[in-house]
C-alpha cells in the first residue's frame, strides 16, 4: 500500500500563485487531479517517473508546472496565474500507469486525501 501525502492547498486571490506538494514512495507516475462541487474528477497534470515527460490539462497548460524530486519521493504542482475557476479539491495520484493512460482517473491506484483550493478576492 502507497500512502499519499498532499500539503500546500489554501486561499489565494485571482493571479496569485500556490505549490502543492505530494510525498510518495516507489517508481510510479505521478498525477494531480481535481474536482469542483458537482463536478467530476478531472485531469490536471501528470509526470513520468523519470520526468522525462509530463502532460497537462488544456485548462492550466501555460499556468501550472508538475515536477518531482525522486530524492524526496515528492511531486509539486506549482500553480500561477490563478482564477476562480481552478476552484477546487485537488488529489494526488500514483500508479503504474501506461503512456496512453495518464490523463484518466482509472490509470492510478493511488490516491491521496485531497487539499483545497481557493481562488477568490
Amino acid at each position: 500500500q502507497v500512502e499519499l501525502v498532499e500539503s500546500g492547498g489554501g486561499l489565494v486571490q485571482p493571479g496569485g500563485s500556490l505549490k502543492l506538494s505530494c510525498a510518495a514512495s516507489g517508481r510510479y507516475v505521478m498525477a494531480w487531479f481535481r474536482q469542483a462541487p458537482g463536478k467530476d474528477r478531472e485531469f490536471v497534470a501528470s509526470i513520468k517517473w523519470n520526468a522525462g515527460s509530463s502532460y497537462y490539462a488544456d485548462s492550466v497548460k501555460g499556468r501550472f508546472t508538475i515536477s518531482r524530486d525522486n530524492a524526496k519521493n515528492t511531486a509539486y504542482l506549482q500553480m500561477n496565474s490563478l482564477k476562480p475557476e481552478d476552484t477546487a479539491v485537488y488529489y494526488c495520484a500514483a500508479g503504474n500507469t501506461i503512456t496512453s493512460m495518464m490523463r484518466d482517473v482509472r490509470g492510478y491506484t493511488y490516491w491521496g486525501q485531497g487539499t483545497q483550493v481557493t481562488v477568490s478576492s
